[in-house]
């Protein structure tokens, strides 16, 4: 969904589904593209190629690997990262966080972690990641509820998955990840004013923001006693 800079602010998105690329012409593909790769036959392809996403995934479970080691829950940060990548670059290039992606996200993430918490030298706990999963989604639905038309609801969907995933480091990791994230929008809606590239009641993606504070937050929390 989307954000208004610069005071922070997202714009309610319309369907999750898109149907067609930012000029309007309509998207050709399997289920219009969100079982294979959109394409607009009356326009240029928009977003990264495959070969740069599969790269950057690949770096990014590069330094989850160095950071977390040998501990149970790397697996579910491994398979997760390919996931937040696909989110980011779909909310960053159309401004949609699909529902058949972030819907069943948190309870994937829970299952994972509880698998994780049965093996030895687990470095979380499931209960605050249980705990956390509740939290930021109450948090982002009460936001949404004040100001419907100034949060986006992918944003809400969302939030239990990224919760989830924070709150397993503890409450401290849950709120610095989530800091992060709200950061890193901020630093990206200024730096667009700046360029001239923006105005102020221009919408810009917080999905890759919150994607990008949780890799953050991961990142300290496996550093953690």
């Amino acid at each position: 969904m989307g954000r208004q800079c610069p005071d922070g602010r997202a714009g309610l998105g319309q369907e999750s589904w898109r149907t067609a690329c930012p000029a309007g012409h309509p998207l050709i593909g399997v289920r219009d593209g969100w079982l294979g790769w959109a394409r607009c036959p009356d326009g240029d392809s928009y977003g990264p190629s495959m070969p740069v996403l599969a790269a950057v995934s690949a770096m990014a479970c590069t330094i989850l690997a160095a950071a977390v080691g040998p501990r149970p829950e790397l697996v579910v940060w491994l398979l997760l990262v390919p996931v937040g990548l696909l989110l980011a670059t779909v909310d960053f290039t159309v401004h949609r966080l699909p529902d058949i992606v972030t819907l069943p996200l948190a309870a994937i993430a829970l299952i994972g972690l509880g698998g994780a918490t049965l093996m030895p030298a687990a470095g979380g706990s499931w209960r605050t990641a249980l705990l956390g999963s509740l939290t930021l989604g109450a948090c982002y639905f009460v936001l949404f509820l004040i100001n419907p038309r100034g949060f986006g609801f992918g944003d809400v969907k969302l939030a239990p998955a990224l919760g989830a995933v924070l709150g397993w480091y503890g409450w401290g990791i849950l709120l610095i990840g989530t800091f992060a994230g709200y950061l890193f929008g901020a630093l990206y809606g200024v730096g667009l004013i700046l360029t001239r590239r923006a105005g102020r009641k221009s919408t810009i993606p917080f999905g890759p923001f919150l994607v990008a504070g949780a890799f953050v937050g991961i990142l300290l929390g496996s550093h953690t006693p």
